[in-house]
């Protein structure tokens, strides 16, 4: 079993930062890549940022230049670091990992139960 587990989330005022981390947890044998998602009010859970086991990374347009992924492998553990937040920012975060477990030949997708990030004007 495994699981993930988020933190950082909260309320901030725009133009103020946060850090999310996510950390994985269980019978783990190896983790590919790991991903942050966010769902706003409304809308569809899109893919924020996500970085590979080797350190490859990609961000949604949105939050170019304004977010960081990283990811620390002797921990699982993934962050994400948010600065300038925006209004347009406030939604539910969650994590995403490809994780193989002891016994297992191939990876799943894990997912986190999410953290809320709000941001105020």
């Amino acid at each position: 079993q495994v699981q993930l587990v988020e933190s950082g989330g909260g309320l901030v005022q725009a133009g103020e930062s946060l850090r999310l981390s996510c950390a994985a947890a269980g019978s783990i044998f190896k983790i590919d890549t790991m991903g942050w998602y966010r769902q706003a009010p409304g809308k569809q859970r899109e893919l924020v940022a996500a970085i590979t086991s080797g350190g490859n990374t990609n961000y949604v347009d949105s939050v170019n230049g304004r977010c960081t992924i990283s990811r620390d492998n002797a921990k699982n553990t993934v962050y994400l670091q948010m600065n300038s937040l925006k209004p347009e920012d406030t939604g539910v975060y969650y994590c995403s990992a490809f994780i193989t477990t002891m016994g297992i030949t191939s990876h799943m997708n894990y997912w986190g139960k999410g953290t809320l990030v709000t941001v105020s004007t």
